[in-house]
């Protein structure tokens, strides 16, 4: 297990395709060796954190449809 990162200064995005009027969407940023996710919607709420290698198996998993919705 990863400690907590500090995310006190964390600059955090969201991708481009998601607009701007809200919905689902979960923002992330890359702290302290970390990349950390939080749902844009409770940016004080519960956050995430990944190692890089983590992140990059869960973003490959998710491009290739591996986490779909039925």
């Amino acid at each position: 297990m990863i400690p907590a990162p500090d995310l006190s200064a964390a600059k955090w995005r969201k991708a481009s395709r998601s607009g701007h009027e809200g919905g689902n969407c979960v923002e992330v940023a890359g702290v302290s060796q970390v990349v950390a996710v939080r749902d844009s919607k409770d940016p004080d709420g519960p956050k995430l954190a990944f190692t890089s290698s983590e992140w990059r198996t869960f973003a490959r998993r998710i491009t290739a449809g591996a986490h779909d919705l039925p």
